[in-house]
């Protein structure tokens, strides 16, 4: 059994138009997206982890065109938004295609922007060859970076499914190099060259490997 690690980059056509309603308000945004599924009469159902104004955020789904049905909760500042929408554009193409070849979507999608262009990062795990056919068949809508992949191995424990296979690699490296030495016994630049990437690229998953175990520590 295999994963991979891909970040999806927009180009000129809108992944999903609901997600782009949120990318372009300065009052309320999407962190991730935590499911996202078909249902009866065509329709979606879309759970998402919201950041900002929540008045703002039934506003804006109000108006949404392709939204028939909604429910918001939380404080303001942060809260989980329920969706049911009539279509979710071409974010529902690409989960058909992970589906038709039998692959599954780890959730959540984590939604970022790089260099001004909105991007999604996602894992999915399934076969060695059935992930390959479908990033084969990615449309040309979308830009996508491989940026991870591996054997995937389910974790055991108080932070189960918290870490991939290869952020639990990255940090049982860290640990035993001496990364979280206080002193550090180590670098990233001296990590990444054990194993074959940049010093930022291994800041930057170190990062994400802390918030990650943070906030499921908090929660």
């Amino acid at each position: 059994m295999r994963y991979a690690t891909l970040v999806l980059t927009e180009t000129e056509v809108q992944i999903a138009p609901v997600l782009d309603r949120f990318a372009r308000s300065e009052a309320v945004t999407i962190d991730s997206t935590r499911h996202m599924g078909p249902i009866e009469d065509g329709r979606y159902v879309v759970l998402v982890d919201l950041r900002g104004n929540l008045s703002a955020a039934d506003r804006l789904l109000d108006a949404a065109e392709e939204v028939v049905g909604y429910d918001v909760t939380g404080t303001d500042g942060s809260g989980v938004a329920y969706l049911q929408c009539r279509s979710v554009g071409l974010i529902g193409d690409l989960i058909s295609i992970l589906y038709a070849h039998d692959i599954v979507l780890d959730w959540p999608i984590e939604h970022r922007e790089i260099d001004g262009r909105r991007s999604y990062r996602f894992t999915v795990i399934g076969t060695g060859s059935g992930i390959q056919r479908a990033v084969s068949e990615l449309p040309g809508a979308v830009e996508f970076e491989l940026e991870e992949i591996g054997t995937y191995r389910p974790t055991t424990g108080e932070f189960a499914d918290v870490l991939t296979d290869g952020q639990a690699d990255l940090l049982e490296l860290a640990v035993r190099e001496g990364y979280y030495e206080v002193p550090r016994e180590t670098t990233h630049r001296e990590l990444a060259s054990k194993l074959g990437l940049s010093a930022g690229t291994v800041s930057d998953r170190l990062q994400r490997i802390e918030r990650r175990l943070v906030a499921a520590y908090v929660d």
